[in-house]
């Protein structure tokens, strides 16, 4: 195994571990922003603002989430059971939704509560199925038969680049921020990708505010690059 893809079980090199410090962070996020729009006395803006962040942020959230995460525990009985679990929340999630795009003004607020408590609830579920699928799948197993090492390419001084497209989805996010971990200031790697990464985005600024880089070097339509580096020094 290369010395780049060795990492020490429960600690910060650890893919579990920093998909569950990433997951957290997102969470923090997700709760955070909904919190501010659900306070007791919201006016018009912010009523249209609980609305679009619910029907778009929040179910793209779900659906990328049932995605991945089906991924990884479709071959396993106990872990198409913890989908079932979640499966049921998001449901429920849903229907809140669903009520609230076609709730009148004095009804959009009591309906947001209903929806921060479901999401909450969602979301104790989702911290509770990551570690436990690292026990019944490969966090950072590339998706069929292409190689764990693939991805990752170097040649002479180049930054690193890590193909992501060649990775199942759950391991995406795990698989970079383990190779940021491994950076030293000053260090970068190049991130391709097949659309704009931009939820990895908002997870390295929950995680790492003003300790690290990112520029972009291509901006599609079919293919993204972007240098993501450490800082000289990190904030």
């Amino acid at each position: 195994m290369p010395a780049e893809e060795i990492y020490i079980r429960a600690t910060e090199t650890d893919p579990v571990v920093i998909a569950r410090t990433a997951l957290r962070a997102e969470h923090r996020r997700l709760r955070s922003r909904l919190a501010e729009l659900t306070t007791p006395g919201a006016d018009q803006v912010s009523i249209a603002d609980l609305v679009d962040f619910c029907r778009h942020e929040l179910r793209e959230y779900l659906a990328a989430a049932d995605r991945d995460l089906c991924a990884r525990t479709s071959g396993d009985s106990g872990g198409r059971l913890l989908m079932e679990a979640l499966r049921v929340a998001s449901a429920a999630l849903n229907r809140h939704i669903n009520d609230l795009a076609v709730a009148s003004s004095s009804e959009t607020v009591r309906i947001g509560t209903m929806i921060a408590g479901a999401l909450d609830l969602y979301l104790r579920i989702e911290e509770f199925v990551l570690p436990a699928l690292a026990e019944v799948s490969d966090i950072d197993h590339p998706a069929g038969d292409v190689d764990p090492q693939a991805p990752v390419e170097a040649s002479g001084d180049a930054p690193a680049i890590i193909d992501v497209r060649q990775i199942a989805r759950g391991g995406r996010h795990p698989r970079v921020f383990a190779r940021y971990a491994r950076l030293a200031p000053g260090e970068a790697f190049v991130l391709v990708n097949s659309h704009d990464p931009k939820p990895l985005r908002r997870e390295f600024e929950a995680m790492h505010p003003g300790a690290f880089s990112w520029d972009y070097l291509q901006t599609g339509p079919d293919e993204w690059r972007v240098r993501i580096g450490r800082a000289e020094v990190d904030a």
